[in-house]
């Protein structure tokens, strides 16, 4: 097959703190985001103004197309951000910067920490990297059980963290017999794919942001990844299932998983 340039995708200004970056003004930040699916791993393709050199990488279930993306100078300083958290509750140094540097950390944390330890440092990092008083002022303005509330938070992530999870969107569900845009669907979680281990998902990304969320804004929220395509459901207004009852708590590792080499529901433990 011939490499096909499949999209480019938005990542607006936004301000500081939770994972923020500086830079210019007046234009609209852009993080370009390749997804390429080859034969030869050497031909190249035009994009834009720039050449791209596409690589082939194989997946999970052999699935050989591989998402590139080009981080804008926020998407940047916003991986640094969280990274410098994550390291800093951890006390796990990266050399590297940007996303690379914040899969670093976490892949780290990941192999010397505990599955509680794991979701405490992560619910810690968040602490740091979000400002307590901007928390409670989003906690005391918008009543946690409103459609608006519940609606604003879905557009919010996919407008501001699309740098961290990829490209997403909202989406509809219907929750106490009505519809609502409640729901933000990512069509191919960026973390889950660097890291390619179902542990990592959900003790260092599902668990501690469903707890977090739920005890600084008040929204309940649940994250339903799909480990055939990663993709992943933020339902919010929506109660998280019972540890013993979340599927996605019994889902063996993939066959690359490079954290543990556990390839079975032992990875998430």
């Amino acid at each position: 097959m011939e490499a096909k340039l499949l999209h480019r995708s938005m990542s607006p200004f936004a301000p500081t703190r939770v994972h923020p970056l500086c830079g210019r003004a007046n234009r609209p930040l852009r993080s370009r985001v390749i997804a390429v699916l080859t034969r030869p791993a050497k031909d190249a393709v035009g994009v834009g103004e720039k050449t791209v050199t596409t690589t082939t990488t194989t997946r999970p279930e052999g699935d050989a197309i591989v998402t590139k993306y080009e981080d804008s100078w926020f998407d940047l300083m916003a991986a640094n951000h969280l990274s410098r958290s994550v390291q800093g509750t951890t006390g796990i140094r990266s050399k590297k910067s940007g996303y690379g540097g914040l899969v670093e950390a976490a892949s780290a944390a990941y192999r010397s920490l505990n599955p509680a330890e794991q979701q405490d440092h992560v619910i810690s990092a968040l602490e740091m990297a979000f400002p307590r008083p901007i928390l409670n002022m989003m906690r005391t303005l918008m009543p946690p059980r409103s459609k608006f509330t519940r609606e604003f938070f879905a557009a919010f992530t996919t407008v501001f963290f699309a740098w961290l999870v990829g490209k997403c969107e909202v989406r509809e569900s219907e929750l106490d017999g009505r519809r609502e845009k409640n729901v933000v669907h990512i069509r191919k979680c960026r973390f889950l794919e660097e890291t390619n281990c179902v542990g990592m998902c959900l003790n260092l990304c599902k668990m501690p942001c469903q707890t977090f969320i739920k005890d600084s804004l008040g929204v309940p929220v649940n994250m339903v990844p799909n480990f055939d395509d990663m993709s992943c459901d933020m339902v919010f207004g929506q109660d998280p299932p019972a540890i013993s009852d979340d599927p996605a708590l019994k889902q063996p590792c993939f066959k690359l998983c490079q954290a543990k080499q556990k390839h079975s529901g032992t990875c998430t433990s």
